[in-house]
């Protein structure tokens, strides 16, 4: 049997009973087996406790005076719609508490109490809260992983990207999205399949760059048992896997040109035939493409073609290079760096200003994949909860005894230092202010004063 001292989850109750020895059994049955309990038998000042302050439970006596149990419960309602409420009733008002639970209580127990009764029924309604919370976390995780929560960025660039992902994404229509490696094309072909009405069905990846010719069609349209040397048996490829739902083809521009012509045919005719087959099979996928070439320099060089080019890009996403969306920088450190730190167990909280400031003064040929691995490397080896400018890595920041940027020299103060980089900030935004803040980390106030400071324009 389990030991009854020990609660499934401990809690932190609000206890609501003008009855002072009822209130005192109560607090003592609850605090034994480890929950935080506070006790008012004055209910008109639960009102005010419950506005102020989070309880993870509340059980109330339905008959008070000055304030009746109905009205704890519809006001631990108002305040938080998912508040877990347990009512004590006399036996002549279990309609009342029935009442009571139409209304939002999670459950009732009438009086004379059952001590141990009662601590089963807030065991179950403290599982049930945490249950519904983790629940909301998931369902937070899952936006921010697949919805356009997941596109992070306050810059012009990526506001134009997100709305065209917002508007395109119930339709079925062809997407391009075009954008240097690591800039996350991947991640906007997975936001519009889980914005759409095929969520529900595969998303299915292919990385056309990876395969030779022979393998790339088998991969794409599926094979027939003896086709060629090695095909044992039959085998779906990613159309039919992803029949109803998205394929997402990255790296297109590497497709070899035979394979182009059957591909351009597939869209056309909504049909496959498996290598080694003459039967045509019906398809219903939305095609996804990605590259991270000019696919229209493709077209004119003659190794990609115009036709299969206009069929594929009916919408075109081009997304910008981080060096090209600095303001960017430090909300995406922010928001790798608290979900990293969660994976890793680590204490991570921040980084400095400083160190804010070498990051974003990077240039980033990996892109947001590289400031990810970057920021990974920096929580794994940690030594502190803020993160400084030793933690970076070496790659990353500037090398001893070289300049860090133009304009910048060995034994310069660090006065001048600073003002060197603020000018040629500002240089960079076209003397945007607010911009030239975020890239640097640091307030527009604080910006305004080093310009002042220094005699900057």
């Amino acid at each position: 049997m389990a030991d009854e001292t020990q609660p499934t989850e401990r809690a932190r109750i609000l206890i609501v009973e003008d009855d002072r020895p009822q209130a005192d059994a109560i607090h003592e049955a609850l605090e034994r087996v480890g929950h935080a309990c506070v006790v008012v038998t004055e209910p008109r000042r639960a009102l005010d406790l419950l506005e102020d302050d989070g309880f993870d439970l509340i059980v109330t006596d339905l008959m008070m005076h000055e304030v009746n149990g109905m009205e704890i419960l519809q006001e631990a309602k108002r305040i938080d719609p998912g508040a877990e409420v347990i009512v004590v009733t006399g036996h002549g008002s279990i309609e009342t508490a029935v009442q009571a639970m139409r209304d939002g209580a999670w459950d009732y127990i009438t009086k004379p109490l059952n001590l141990g009764e009662l601590r089963g029924r807030v065991a179950k309604a403290i599982e049930h809260r945490r249950l519904v919370n983790r629940n909301r976390q998931l369902t937070a995780q899952l936006l921010e992983r697949f919805g356009f929560e997941g596109l992070i960025g306050t810059s012009a660039a990526m506001h134009r990207v997100i709305e065209t992902c917002r508007q395109i994404a119930p339709t079925d229509t062809t997407v391009l999205i075009e954008g240097e490696s690591g800039t996350g094309k991947e991640l906007v072909a997975k936001a519009l399949h889980n914005n759409s009405p095929r969520a529900g069905a595969n998303f299915v990846g292919l990385n056309c760059a990876a395969l030779s010719e022979g393998i790339l069609e088998s991969e794409l349209f599926g094979h027939e048992k003896g086709a060629f040397t090695g095909a044992v048996a039959s085998r779906k490829g990613r159309f039919e896997h992803a029949d109803g739902g998205t394929l997402f083809l990255d790296e297109v521009g590497d497709m070899p040109m035979p394979t182009q012509i059957k591909l351009l045919r597939v869209i056309e005719d909504r049909e496959i035939i498996r290598v080694g087959s003459n039967e045509p099979r019906r398809v219903d996928v939305r095609l996804i493409s990605a590259s991270n070439r000019n696919l229209g320099g493709l077209v004119k060089d003659g190794s990609f073609r115009e036709d299969l080019y206009f069929r594929l890009k009916v919408v075109r996403i081009v997304l910008p290079p981080l060096r090209q969306r600095r303001e960017d920088i430090p909300l995406l450190t922010d928001h790798y760096l608290h979900r990293l730190a969660q994976e890793h167990g680590k204490t991570v909280t921040g980084i400095t200003p400083e160190a804010q400031a070498v990051l974003n003064a990077y240039d980033w040929p990996g892109n947001v994949r590289e400031l990810v691995n970057a920021l990974e490397t920096m929580v794994v080896l940690a030594r502190s909860e803020t993160l400084d400018v030793h933690d970076i890595p070496a790659e990353i920041r500037p090398a001893s005894g070289e300049p860090a940027a133009e304009g910048l020299t060995p034994g310069m103060s660090l006065e001048d230092a600073e003002r060197v980089l603020i000018e040629r900030t500002l240089d960079e935004t076209d003397g945007n202010r607010q911009k030239t803040a975020e890239i640097l980390g640091i307030g527009e106030r604080t910006l305004y004063r080093k310009i002042k400071q220094y005699g900057l324009k």
